[in-house]
């Protein structure tokens, strides 16, 4: 069997590509569940248990070795389990060593039956490299450096002659575990005392942008850690011109690691571990600032602005505060121009191949990160402590125009897109002028602008895109005036009511034709006559008072007449 391929594979189906190890033994209690059924190797019944062991005489089915193996994972992930649970309950260490303890005991197990001469060669170099790994993370536990160290040394030499024996596509696997070795490898090297294992173990973290795995939290605890007795020798800082005082540890360790961490920046390989590193960079000197913040007390910043009032100075602690500050806004304007020129790379690779389907930057989006630039600009130039420094202040100023010329340019774009030309070419001089502003005062900054972009690329761009703008808008003129020749104009008149004129109409040959309107509109018609007897007021009509019948006028007699029927 393929130990290593069904571990990972396994692994990242079920739940620990999320770092989820609940989930992952889970899957392997299922697994065993399944097999020792199929295998009809059940422990017992449900009132009695009756242990079964895998012996080399049922070796018949590569099967009975996956039940050790998925042994071996399921205590191997109870472990990690309760790794991650010990952070807040410690007392669940003894446990993980349990765990740890039982996952080595399968795997010898497994390498046991695995010097049987029905198992290849393959598997049994496959089955002593997975015991020697699990040996080794156990002794890492337990800080037995130089056991764990042989341990892995073995597990990484046999997983390396693994990747030469075969193809360069099965090979993968074997020199991603050797990857995932090599710093348990160098800390272990490190506790042990070797000395410049500590810097190939910072290389190794730099270049990932910080580790996993069982060697994350130990490896920044000892970063921590060494940092931590260098702060000790660090007493003060020193930031244009003026000797600060460091009393707070944390931002000691901070201050150490800075040119560090953005020599780490420089050098990485690609845009998603440089974000990385200055997120984690960005991160520290938050925690750094609020250190310093909790000192600045309102009363203890009374106490000292009044023993300095005479200066004009602001206090150390909180001169010290403006300078983290600005590190931190420093650090936000590098990430984001960083990102500005992995947009700009894309934009550029739009427009010579597009791609669809996916989602294609925009200037916009480069607009917005220039915004975030600026907003950063204005805090800087309302630093404490920083009001009356000229250089500072000139200095900010220039970054600004630099980067309002970029703003502007993108800006511009965006109004090429839509095809509104004048706009667009009002902003490209604009871009001109700030360019030209910053070329005539940087004179005496020339040092301290130079990691800026270059704004004579950005002169020459402009020139470019405006001879380009100006050929574009007369092309669009020209087919303006084309659409609206009479030949091609349409009036929205159905084809009865245009027999006269010509015009090319391409929605007569389409689903859609005009050929009359429907329903048609209503037309004024005559009403029927309606007849009014206007002369029935002016007739006057005979009288009939004779033919009229007079009522007789009745008394008692009619009365009684009336009651028994008796009418005239």
């Amino acid at each position: 069997i393929a130990v290593l391929q069904i571990v990972k594979e396994s692994q990242q189906q079920h739940g620990l590509r999320h770092g989820d190890f609940q989930r992952y033994r889970g899957y392997c209690s299922r697994r065993l569940r399944r097999l020792r059924k199929t295998l009809n190797f059940k422990m017992g019944n449900r009132h009695k248990f009756t242990g079964k062991k895998v012996t080399e005489e049922i070796l018949s089915d590569n099967r009975y070795l996956l039940l050790i193996l998925m042994d071996a994972e399921r205590a191997w992930s109870y472990a990690m389990q309760l790794k991650q649970e010990a952070n807040t309950e410690p007392r669940k260490r003894f446990h993980l060593l349990s765990r740890l303890r039982k996952a080595v005991k399968h795997a010898e197990e497994l390498e046991r039956l695995c010097e049987s001469n029905r198992v290849d060669a393959k598997t049994k170099l496959e089955a002593q490299a997975y015991m020697a790994y699990l040996t080794g993370m156990l002794r890492f536990e337990h800080q037995e450096w130089k056991a764990a160290m042989e341990a892995f040394n073995k597990c990484k030499t046999i997983y390396e002659k693994l990747a030469n024996a075969f193809t360069e596509e099965q090979a993968v696997l074997y020199n991603q575990r050797v990857e995932e070795i090599s710093p348990n490898i160098r800390y272990c090297a490190y506790n042990i005392g070797d000395q410049s294992a500590m810097n190939e173990l910072m290389q190794m973290r730099l270049r990932s942008g910080g580790t996993e795995g069982l060697l994350a939290e130990k490896l920044e605890a000892l970063i921590t850690q060494t940092r931590a007795k260098q702060a000790a020798t660090m007493s003060e800082v020193e930031w244009r011109g003026r000797t600060v005082p460091v009393k707070i540890d944390k931002v000691r360790i901070f201050l150490l690691g800075l040119a560090d961490n953005e020599a780490a920046i420089v050098q990485a390989e690609n845009e998603e571990t440089k974000e990385r590193l200055f997120e984690s960079l960005l991160s520290e000197c938050r925690d750094a600032i609020q250190a310093v913040r909790e000192d600045l007390k309102p009363d203890q910043k009374q106490r000292e602005h009044s023993l300095e009032n005479d200066s004009g100075k602001v206090s150390n602690i909180q001169y010290l505060h403006s300078y983290l500050t600005y590190i931190k806004l420093s650090t936000a304007i590098k990430r984001n121009e960083s990102m500005a020129k992995s947009l700009q790379k894309a934009l550029l690779q739009q427009q010579r191949s597009e791609e669809d389907g996916k989602r294609t930057p925009r200037p916009q989006d480069l607009i917005r990160l220039y915004d975030i630039i600026l907003q950063n600009l204005v805090e800087l130039t309302q630093l404490p402590g920083l009001e009356e420094d000229k250089n500072f202040q000139k200095e900010i100023g220039l970054k600004t125009l630099v980067y309002k010329a970029y703003r502007c340019f993108f800006i511009a774009q965006s109004y090429v897109l839509v095809k509104k030309w004048s706009e667009a070419l009002v902003l490209y001089e604009r871009v001109l002028k700030y360019a030209r502003e910053v070329q005539s005062g940087t004179g005496a900054y020339t040092n301290s602008l130079k990691e800026l972009p270059d704004v004579q690329d950005l002169i020459t761009q402009v020139n470019a895109e405006k001879y380009s703008l100006q050929a574009a808008a007369i092309l669009d003129a020209n087919d303006t005036h084309e659409t609206e020749s009479p030949s091609q104009v349409k009036d929205g008149k159905p084809l009865s009511e245009r027999f006269e004129t010509f015009c090319l109409d391409p929605s007569l040959v389409s689903k859609q034709v005009s050929l009359v309107h429907f329903p048609p509109g209503f037309q004024p018609i005559p009403c029927k006559p309606l007849f009014f007897d206007l002369a029935l007021n002016h007739v006057a009509f005979p009288p009939l008072e004779d033919k009229v019948e007079q009522k007789a006028k009745s008394g008692l007699t009619g009365y009684i007449k009336g009651i028994f029927g008796f009418k005239s």
